[in-house]
């Protein structure tokens, strides 16, 4: 898209002498949250990796509010406005949540004070001074996008964010997802959870073997459903489970 707020294009990315990432393009406006969607192993946080410089691209052009950003380093990037859910959500176990919080400022200005991200997630308020690694999954992840939040992304990469969640708890966290873009912030999202993604998503892509094998609008999409079992090498019971 011409006026895209990150535009990705013919990504390559290597792990060693393994290609991982092949000629990978796809675009995030505004405000607009994409959802990247596959199977384990499709080459989804790779890419992610290579947006933030974790893993660095060794080839292909990477542009960030018409910015250049491919192979900088993590902490710059982060600094550019870029907010980070990782899979898995890598806390400091022996940290509290609150601690948790204070080492992800990174001096952005912004709405997003860590007064202001526990008022909008009170359960982490109860839970400030209780270790990260006595956390349940549900609250682990709710701290992993309060951390993202204090640093005043303009754009948040959010990696499978209901793995392992009760449907409960995926569902709070999905609202929370619709409750930022609806305040402008930019989200790729992946899932491997296609149907769930789709219903909240503007845009969606989707990827096998390190390669971008659809693109399109997500409500489209979502009304295929053969169509996404299909491209996900999947059965529509398979999908639908």
């Amino acid at each position: 898209m011409s006026d895209a707020f990150l535009n990705v294009e013919n990504l390559n990315t290597f792990y060693g002498k393994s290609h991982i990432l092949h000629d990978v393009s796809f675009s995030v406006g505004k405000g607009e949250l994409v959802a990247l969607l596959g199977l384990n192993g499709a080459g989804k946080s790779t890419t992610m990796r290579s947006i933030l410089g974790l893993t660095r691209p060794r080839s292909g052009s990477i542009i960030f509010d018409g910015e250049p950003i491919a192979g900088r380093s993590p902490y710059r990037i982060a600094r550019l406005g870029v907010g980070y859910v990782p899979e898995g959500r890598r806390m400091f176990a022996q940290l509290s949540v609150l601690e948790n919080l204070q080492l992800a400022e990174n001096g952005r200005d912004g709405e997003w004070s860590i007064a202001r991200v526990l008022e909008h997630l009170p359960k982490l308020k109860e839970l400030a001074g209780r270790k990260a690694g006595r956390l349940s999954g549900g609250e682990q992840e709710m701290l992993a996008i309060g951390r993202a939040l204090v640093s005043n992304p303009v754009l948040m990469l959010v990696d499978e964010p209901s793995q392992g969640l009760a449907p409960m708890i995926v569902e709070e966290v999905y609202r929370i997802l619709g409750e930022l873009k609806a305040r402008g912030v930019a989200i790729v999202l992946v899932e491997q959870n296609a149907l769930l993604a789709l219903k909240i998503a503007d845009r969606a892509y989707v990827m096998d073997a390190g390669r971008i094998v659809y693109a399109g609008e997500a409500g489209s999409l979502l009304a295929d459903r053969k169509r996404i079992a299909d491209l996900m090498g999947l059965t529509t019971a398979e999908l639908a489970s």
